[in-house]
């Protein structure tokens, strides 16, 4: 995990979960477009302390959220119980996602994580990813803007990313808002990535 995750974490500073009404908006304007199948299994890559795998099993979906640090996760599974609601949590690395997931996954949801990524680590979760999502699979992905910004994840263009994953197509890029964010946040002109796998 990028060190100014777990720099955050330490220190209690999680911008990212407290994003504020115009983004959650839009998460649940994205969401609201995905057919739920029967059964349908979601993924939460870099899952935090749980608020969107949560909203994704009150949606309907059987859900696993996945993070690399253990606070976050103990967090989340408290937070769960609370919501009653089922989610199972793994403590897993984002480029190593197919070891402890099985396939078949037809959503992911990403807030964050594949920005702050290094060129190998990402082309490892394109591969992992491709390995537990199924033909017709939506992927939700929230990430800044290209840009060096220590300690703060350095982003990706629109190229990255679809030149890391293969088999995807871009249903839609929209700029996010994150009006209610720190200035660093919005200085990094985040973005709202829907693909569909091929």
């Amino acid at each position: 995990m990028n060190l100014g995750y777990r720099l955050a974490y330490k220190v209690g500073v999680t911008p990212w979960e407290h994003t504020g009404h115009g983004f959650d908006a839009q998460l649940s304007g994205l969401l609201d477009a995905i057919p739920l199948p029967e059964g349908g299994r979601a993924l939460d890559i870099g899952c935090g302390t749980g608020r969107h795998s949560i909203e994704l099993a009150q949606r309907g979906w059987h859900v696993t959220g996945v993070d690399a640090e253990q606070e976050p996760l103990d967090k989340a599974r408290i937070h769960a119980r609370e919501a009653h609601v089922d989610v199972r949590f793994l403590h897993e690395d984002a480029a190593d996602l197919h070891i402890a997931v099985d396939g078949g996954h037809m959503l992911v949801l990403d807030i964050g994580c594949f920005h702050g990524l290094t060129d190998h680590q990402r082309r490892d979760y394109g591969r992992s990813v491709n390995a537990i999502t199924a033909p017709g699979a939506s992927m939700v992905m929230f990430a800044f803007g290209p840009g060096h910004r220590w300690p703060m994840p350095h982003g990706v263009s629109e190229e990255d990313v679809m030149r890391v994953f293969d088999g995807w197509s871009i249903a839609s890029s929209t700029a996010a808002d994150v009006s209610e964010s720190p200035l660093p946040v919005r200085a990094a002109h985040p973005c709202w990535y829907h693909l569909v796998r091929d």
